[in-house]
């Protein structure tokens, strides 16, 4: 055995791990051939606007749905594949939806005591350690409609870890609170997911959330995982457009490569790996394109970080919040830009202005 042998032996198994998953409906597959893996305490979030497979993913995972095709492993042995499906109760798998699906009848300590088993004394402790940790405990004996939106989200997080999974799913958790609550709730879930070293699989929509909470994103499109990664390597080296798309506004300007370069009204744009001849989108965010203030109207001068600077007219101005919004129609073919500028700036319509492009913020791509 070589040396690299024996360290993946001796490498544990990754606690949840699915290979080539596959389901159809109709004969149409909305989850297509899709692997992953996910370690104890690390939090890995399926991505991707609605119908494209996330939550059907998460239903073959926690059994309540079969794949078609593939395998899904917890802590390397199989639970579900040729020959073999565990049933869902028998997986040390919690769940939690936007839905908390609280019992009515039932008081906060009964609700989190449901899925426990063993002497009375011990599930009442394992209620009031985890009441406690989520700061309820003063709640205990309330029923679900005396708590809040947040108080009953956290009631939903205790149940769910009460009987120790292995693995936590979480489909749209956090959707039906509202923006106040929803970052602190979003917070405290991390940080008693991290304690009890629960694996978590967390299905959004929102790039937001997936950023902020997870430390692996698996993007999702038409039932395929597209890209697998970090979250700031999926933000700065995207795929394909669609892929820089989800995560923000794009501009996007179209050129023709000849000789492994792009000529545009911004400067020349490298453009490797693409054949002479070929139309390609170079693909740019609004927060790096940027606003020349110290033009005065003269010819502006190219720089080998900005390229040359290309003129446009202020079509319309917005403040949001934390930055402004201006989209400028540009000169030389009528196009419209988006910049945003840090604070308030709300220059009128009709004002030209010179614009330059971050050349090391671009990505270029073939046309699509």
């Amino acid at each position: 055995m070589t040396l690299a042998d024996a360290q993946t032996a001796e490498r544990p198994a990754p606690r949840l791990q699915i290979r080539g998953l596959t389901r159809r409906y109709g004969g149409r597959a909305v989850v297509r051939d899709v692997s992953l893996s996910v370690e104890p305490g690390q939090v890995c979030c399926l991505l991707g606007p609605s119908g494209c497979g996330k939550s059907t993913t998460l239903r073959m995972i926690a059994g309540v749905e079969s794949p078609d095709e593939g395998e899904i492993l917890v802590d390397g042995e199989v639970i579900c594949g040729p020959g073999c499906n565990v049933p869902p109760e028998s997986r040390r798998i919690g769940l939690m939806f936007q839905d908390f699906a609280l019992f009515p009848h039932l008081t906060v300590a009964e609700n989190v005591a449901f899925g426990l088993s063993g002497p009375r004394a011990e599930q009442r402790a394992r209620v009031e350690d985890l009441l406690g940790r989520v700061g309820l405990l003063g709640h205990i004996d309330n029923y679900p409609h005396h708590l809040s939106g947040g108080e009953q989200q956290r009631v939903a997080l205790a149940r769910a870890l009460a009987p120790r999974p292995r693995i936590m799913l979480m489909d749209e958790p956090f959707s039906g609170l509202d923006n106040r609550l929803r970052d602190g709730i979003r917070d405290e879930t991390l940080a008693l997911l991290q304690q009890e070293g629960t694996a978590v699989l967390l299905v959004t929509h929102e790039p937001e959330e997936a950023m902020r909470m997870a430390d692996e994103i698996a993007l999702m499109r038409d039932g395929f995982i597209v890209q697998q990664g970090a979250p700031y390597n999926i933000y700065n080296a995207p795929r394909d457009k669609a892929a820089v798309a989800f995560f923000s506004d794009i501009n996007v300007i179209r050129g023709r490569v000849q000789g492994a370069l792009t000529e545009t009204p911004f400067g020349q744009f490298l453009a490797p790996g693409q054949p002479d001849g070929a139309e390609v989108e170079i693909v740019i965010r609004p927060q790096h394109l940027r606003i020349d203030f110290d033009r005065n109207g003269s010819g502006p001068l190219p720089t080998a970080e900005h390229g040359t600077p290309a003129r446009g007219v202020v079509h319309r101005a917005r403040f949001m919040g934390n930055e402004s919004l201006v989209e400028f129609r540009m000169d030389h073919d009528g196009s419209i830009l988006k910049a945003t500028v840090p604070n308030v700036f709300l220059p009128r319509p009709g004002k030209p202005l010179w614009l330059t492009i971050r050349r090391d913020r671009c990505f270029v791509f073939p046309l699509s």
